[in-house]
């Protein structure tokens, strides 16, 4: 694999990629990056795709809260092949197959370039079975009005608007990461899923029922007209307790950490605390696992829609059998109260999906955590690296990279083991009881996570910009 890679380095390094700054971005200035590129994000949302048929279904259906685009348009893929990319990444670096050193600009630029590449190759794999299945039709007006009857030039014209909206969110991506503030993954999901919710809070739209399907304008609709509020409201009020406990506990835990003392080897006096938090590897690993099922379940509908049944049927985009029906995640009370509603499956095979999403979720969430450290340098190793340059040290023992990773191995392998499951416990009861608007319960709790460290780094920027000297001890300058 190692010569693979040194052979494609100049390929690799020549991957086009947004220009890195080559100074202090003013905080200001990061700002108005991040403020533009969500502007655009809003505005590409909105823009469809040319010659796509209204009656075209939407593959991603079930998984836009997680995918962060709009169906239809022209980012349909949303973030999608950055993360399936991400996760393919992650599994050969963890497995040690792929073996680029980070911490050095060499290793930076080929895992970025080799990155690029993946990126580019997901989200042509992702953007065909949406043409070759069928889900994505064709005008057939617009085909013999402007394509003289030619389908297929219309198909291709559809597909390429796909992997351009494709490209573009990756490199608005890159421009939040190296100009802005945070990362454009994380601010895309923020974005479709804080949207989602105000429509859930404050959509007057009726349903099925005679009443409006947002929480308030339905709360007052039922009471203004008489309804019977454990009929027609007891779910909604379930979704509504969920996603203030879901807020509520994401906000206490990412405030749970351990904190390792740190003294200056230079300066007497001179001491400080590096935070092991809960979650440490924050929540975006579960991006990871969810868009995994999401792939084997698009996988599983894609072949079930061309005729190939032998993983399971789907009614519309719903797997209702076999081994699909089986992994796919459990969204709501609709999926498993079997009691209250006719599921048209046995207990126990209600019970087995919820065992089999559970596993996924704990196992992999934990796995994905240690991953996710590895990748991002904030394993024990790479810390130690970090705490030795800045010329701290942990008081009572010696200044040595070596010393200093055999003491964080006492906690933050454990930590990210234990802050992995619990993450993936808490989406799966989120998902279990379901939540206010059109989302997971799997995303709310990213939103929520993600919202809350945004808010710490835009706290830290702050203080950074205030005290110019603090950007060279974190290395931000």
């Amino acid at each position: 694999m190692g010569n693979l890679l040194d052979r494609m380095e100049p390929l690799l390094a020549a991957m086009p990629a947004v220009r890195s700054p080559e100074g202090h971005v003013h905080f200001k200035n990061k700002l108005m990056w991040t403020a533009g590129i969500l502007v655009l994000y809003f505005i590409l949302s909105n823009v469809p795709l040319f010659g796509l048929d209204k009656s075209s279904l939407d593959l991603f259906l079930a998984w836009r809260a997680l995918l962060a685009g709009a169906s239809g348009s022209i980012i349909h893929l949303g973030i999608g092949p950055i993360v399936t990319a991400s996760i393919v990444l992650q599994l050969l670096k963890g497995a040690d197959i792929l073996q680029i050193d980070t911490s050095e600009t060499r290793g930076q630029v080929m895992y970025m370039g080799l990155q690029k590449i993946l990126i580019l190759v997901m989200i042509v794999i992702e953007a065909a079975p949406n043409i070759v299945g069928g889900f994505m039709k064709p005008n057939s007006a617009l085909v013999q009005s402007v394509f003289g009857g030619n389908t297929l030039a219309l198909m291709l014209l559809i597909f390429i608007q796909l992997c351009i909206g494709g490209i573009l969110i990756v490199l608005m991506d890159e421009v939040v990461t190296k100009w802005g503030i945070g990362s454009g993954v994380g601010l895309f999901i923020i974005a479709g899923i804080s949207q989602s919710l105000i429509n859930g809070f404050l959509n007057w739209t009726p349903v099925s029922d005679p009443y409006p399907v947002g929480f308030f304008p339905r709360l007052v609709a039922i009471g203004l007209g008489g309804g019977n509020y454990l009929q027609y409201f007891g779910k909604d009020l379930l979704a509504f307790v969920t996603t203030i406990a879901i807020f509520l506990i994401i906000v206490y835990v990412e405030s749970t950490r351990i904190e390792i003392p740190l003294a200056h080897a230079q300066v007497r006096g001179a001491r400080a605390r590096f935070p092991v938090k809960l979650i440490y590897a924050s929540v975006l690993p579960m991006i990871l696992v969810r868009v995994l099922q999401a792939n084997i379940q698009m996988l599983g509908l894609f072949l079930s829609n061309v005729g190939i049944k032998i993983f399971g049927n789907f009614d519309g985009q719903t797997p209702t059998s076999g081994l699909m029906y089986f992994l796919a995640p459990v969204n709501g009370p609709s999926d498993w109260m079997w009691w209250v509603t006719d599921l048209g499956h046995a207990p126990w095979e209600v019970l087995t999906r919820m065992g089999i999403d559970t596993f996924i979720m704990v196992v992999g969430g934990a796995l994905f955590a240690l991953f996710w450290i590895k990748t991002a340098g904030l394993d024990s190793k790479d810390v130690a690296r970090q705490i030795q340059t800045s010329g701290m040290s942990i008081p009572g023992y010696r200044r040595n990279p070596q010393v200093l990773e055999k003491y964080l191995d006492r906690y933050i392998p454990r930590v990210t083991v234990i802050g992995g499951v619990f993450i993936g416990l808490l989406s799966v009861v989120a998902n279990l009881f379901g939540v206010i608007g059109a989302v997971s319960g799997t995303g709310l709790l990213l939103t929520v996570s993600i919202t809350y460290r945004l808010y710490e780094e835009i706290a830290s920027q702050q203080i950074m910009e205030m005290y110019p000297f603090m950007r060279q001890f974190f290395g931000k300058e």
